[in-house]
């Protein structure tokens, strides 16, 4: 006799499905099952009998008593999709539910550790259409005076976020045109930021920072009908993108810095300013340093070089790293407060996801990160360690 699963929850199935990027068709295939079961799994109209539920949480890499909890709660306030009309809804409803593991993730380690308190000045307006370009830069320059940064570079991007109590993941997204997205959580009252880590260079990495944030201080009482306007969507999209520009490349201090409005010219400041040369001709723009025919002609220059593709420095500059859910778990680990297995067992969630979201190093929740090799004195020079124990069993010939 086959036996049915009780307690199993449909709204996990969708869940695990999307995202490991499935459709339901996908997922009949690997489970052996028709399409029309698994709609019935997951509309909670059928249980799968066991070895049905045993096939699914292989299928999708998920731990059985993931599919046994109740889901968490829906947040009401809308998510900034970066790349919104472009990204294929897939991979979007894939990040989501990132997000939303991020969310139990947070709620776990919140149980241990206070995070730094929002501390976000946020400006809030019924009349959006009305932010021009120096409305903007001035929001720029009270949100570096607010968080005491000093006149030049923006330093970094993610530690003055999560030192402010925005908190910071980064994820693969698996879709060229979805950088980044954020939401200002009803259910934990603070807000979130989701940076994508397939592509984007340092300099594109600390930009799309910038300009989730501009949606945490600008866009928090905008609604999902309005998002779902392409218009609108398109006009906090161009206010997100000109704030992060003001944010990282404030007037005067870029200007003063600039001999030369040119791409090499560019280059050279690149490490500096942790800004893209891209985006530094677009500031250029909007500071009329550059014409409308000058920024045309050095765009056809930056393609004919192939920086499009990839600009120099690129390689060799290195991303940020967000650090307050990774220092929490590493935390809770040094201090034996929690061993990874109890880490494990309270959330229900394969460890490379957890890894992922929590920006930690891969193995650090089953034992298997990689140890650096590191040279060993040979005899002749080994110092005289008295009655000290070696915890690397060497010195015992």
């Amino acid at each position: 006799m086959s036996m049915t699963t009780p307690g199993f929850v449909g709204a996990r199935l969708v869940e695990a499905r999307r995202a490991r990027d499935l459709s339901a068709t996908d997922l009949a295939g690997l489970i052996g099952v028709s399409v029309q079961s698994v709609s019935k799994y997951e509309n909670g109209h059928q249980t799968p009998k066991l070895d049905v539920f045993h096939a699914i949480a292989r299928a999708l890499n998920m731990p059985r008593d993931y599919f046994l909890r109740a889901p968490s709660v829906a947040d009401g306030c809308p998510v900034f999709w970066r790349g919104k009309l472009s990204a294929p809804p897939g991979k979007r409803e894939r990040a989501a539910v990132r997000l939303e593991w991020m969310k139990d993730v947070v709620d776990y380690v919140g149980g241990y550790f206070d995070f730094p308190a929002v501390n976000v000045p946020t400006y809030l307006s019924d009349d959006l259409e009305s932010l021009d370009a120096d409305s903007l830069q001035g929001i720029a320059a009270d949100i570096r005076s607010h968080w005491g940064i000093r006149p030049g570079p923006f330093p970094d991007v993610l530690e003055k976020l999560e030192a402010n109590g925005i908190l910071v993941s980064r994820i693969h997204v698996g879709a060229e045109k979805l950088d980044a997205f954020s939401q200002w959580s009803d259910r934990f009252s603070l807000p979130f930021v989701v940076l994508g880590r397939d592509k984007a260079s340092a300099v594109r990495q600390r930009f799309d920072a910038l300009h989730e944030l501009a949606h945490i201080v600008l866009h928090r009482n905008v609604s999902h009908k309005r998002l779902n306007d392409r218009a609108y969507y398109n006009l906090i999209e161009r206010q997100a993108d000109r704030l992060a520009g003001f944010l990282l490349l404030p007037e005067k201090e870029f200007s003063d810095e600039l001999f030369a409005a040119s791409l090499d010219g560019f280059l050279a400041m690149k490490e500096r300013w942790g800004a893209a040369v891209g985006a530094m001709i677009m500031r250029c723009r909007a500071m009329e340093i550059l014409s409308e025919d000058g920024a045309r002609s050095m765009w056809i220059n930056y393609n004919r070089r192939g920086w499009a593709r990839g600009e120099p420095l690129d390689d060799r500059m290195e991303k940020e790293r967000p650090y307050m859910l990774r220092r929490s778990f590493e935390k809770l680990i040094e201090a034996n407060v929690q061993t990874p297995a109890d880490i494990m067992t309270a959330l229900p969630f394969p460890p490379a996801d957890i890894e992922e979201i929590a920006d930690l190093e891969p193995g650090t929740l089953t034992g298997a990160v990689d140890a650096r090799p590191e040279p060993v004195f040979k005899n002749s020079t080994a110092p005289n360690t008295g009655n000290v124990v070696s915890m690397f069993g060497r010195g015992q010939d």
